[in-house]
């Protein structure tokens, strides 16, 4: 993990959100990415995403068919053996959050359990992003990709 990463956990959400904010979108993601889920607000943040990681999810993998890389599809690495597990579409739209461009993941087309779940993400600094989850307009969580080219 990251040092950026791990300051991340340790973040509120109010300081995470202005963070996000001020990214770009970056270049989306094509290949493997390294993921971590932060809970805000607990001093228990670093504990829940090594657990998590271990466990549940550890990543997502990309693969941007687009030629000019604008979209794509994805799928979760989940499991403690990383099993490739719930597709989504990416592409770029305007983030739920500020209206401004980001990357999504959007799920509602391609998993029936997860199809009202949409991730965001944009990159902090080159091969990090910041995420932010969403059932239905609410944002549940957040979480970092982290993608070596």
């Amino acid at each position: 993990m990251s040092t950026t990463v791990q300051q991340w956990l340790d973040m509120p959400r109010e300081q995470l959100d202005d963070l996000y904010r001020r990214a770009e979108p970056g270049a989306i993601p094509n290949g493997d990415t390294r993921g971590t889920p932060i809970v805000t607000g607990s001093p228990l943040a670093r504990a829940y995403a090594h657990f998590a990681r271990l466990f549940a999810w550890q990543g997502k993998v990309f693969d941007m068919f687009a030629e000019d890389g604008s979209a794509g599809v994805l799928v979760n690495k989940v499991t403690p053996l990383s099993l490739s597990f719930v597709v989504a579409k990416v592409y770029r739209a305007p983030s739920w959050m500020d209206d401004r461009e980001t990357i999504v993941i959007d799920y509602s087309s391609t998993s029936f359990f997860f199809r009202a779940v949409r991730d965001e993400i944009r990159e902090v600094e080159p091969g990090v992003y910041l995420g932010k989850v969403w059932l239905g307009k609410t944002r549940i969580l957040d979480f970092a990709l982290e993608y070596k080219a």
